[in-house]
């Protein structure tokens, strides 16, 4: 298993569509493994392979908060969908930003795993948003897409300097 970069917005592969997974072979698995590793080694729920720079409809989730729950989900669809609510999110790829958007809390998908058996899930909660989260990215979409064009701009601007902060600061810590 390999720690995977995490792409960080605005960098224009995140803005990138996935192509659907057609061979799920063991190449998959390391994918999937890797994802799993990388999303222990941060303090997210959620992680996409997208944010990885693999354009792929791959994501994984954990909202255990013990790395006890690994969720695995290929090739996602979402079948039903409803309870909207405003709910805060925030992104291992626009660190330093969290708002709060609406999201459907309560869902039913389809997806595949792992070896290619597909099965379908309701998700309730935390676990309904986490998954629209992390198909957004699927889609090439980031969570600040959602807030409105005022939130959007600040958002934006403060993920700017945020990372430019970032830079200062690994620049000093070179000196």
């Amino acid at each position: 298993m390999a720690l995977l970069p995490i792409l960080e917005y605005p960098d224009p592969r995140l803005r990138l569509c996935s192509k659907p997974v057609t061979a799920f072979d063991a190449d998959l698995g390391r994918l999937i493994d890797d994802l799993l590793e990388t999303l222990y080694s941060t303090t997210g729920i959620g992680l996409s392979a997208p944010q990885a720079g693999v354009h792929r409809q791959v994501l994984v989730m954990d909202l255990s908060g013990s790395a006890s729950s690994p969720q695995v989900y290929v090739n996602p669809q979402v079948l039903t969908s409803a309870v909207p609510a405003f709910v805060e999110e925030s992104c291992l790829s626009v660190p330093g930003i969290a708002d709060t958007v609406v999201r459907a809390t309560q869902l039913r998908v389809r997806a595949w795993d792992r070896s290619g058996k597909t099965f379908e899930r309701d998700l309730n909660g935390m676990d309904a948003v986490c998954l629209q989260h992390e198909m957004d990215h699927l889609a090439g979409k980031l969570f600040i897409d959602h807030l409105s064009l005022l939130r959007r701009l600040r958002a934006r601007a403060s993920a700017r300097s945020n990372r430019g902060r970032a830079a200062r600061l690994g620049e000093a810590g070179r000196a």
